[in-house]
């Protein structure tokens, strides 16, 4: 029996719209997490770009069960020395609520130039407004 590998002309991607409004922020991640890599498909391979574009909005509406909202801390650093910085998971959602659902999607996606391909098919904003009503994307249910 041989092994099946997808031909790049089988490989179709589709445009879906995810609403983050009233969702569990690490059950939502792994299921856009799991559309973005195509495992919500038939002819899903390993290591082929078989996933859809997402498009989720609503970002800022998402919510996290426990006491996560004061104890997640969200670091990064300058570069220089000193230079780490800690924001809770509060004021990241004020601030920026799609750097929220982006670190947590990339946080289920491999780690290499493949999840940096992917990480680049999803697009996360705060209100219900996009810019993709060109792409015409379907509506999904999570």
């Amino acid at each position: 029996m041989k092994t099946y590998y997808p031909k790049p002309a089988e490989l179709a991607s589709e445009w879906l719209l995810v609403d983050a409004n009233d969702q569990t922020l690490g059950r939502l991640a792994t299921r856009i997490a799991a559309l973005l890599l195509g495992k919500h498909k038939p002819n899903y391979t390993p290591g082929v770009d078989n996933g859809d574009y997402v498009v989720v909005v609503n970002a800022e509406r998402v919510r996290v069960t426990g006491r996560k909202l004061d104890q997640k801390i969200y670091y990064r650093h300058s570069g220089y020395p000193g230079g780490l910085k800690g924001v809770p998971l509060r004021e990241q959602l004020r601030r920026y609520p799609e750097r929220v659902i982006r670190a947590a999607v990339w946080g289920m996606l491999p780690k290499n130039a493949y999840g940096r391909k992917l990480i680049k098919k999803l697009k996360v904003y705060a209100g219900p407004d996009h810019p993709h009503q060109a792409q015409k994307p379907r509506r999904i249910e999570l």
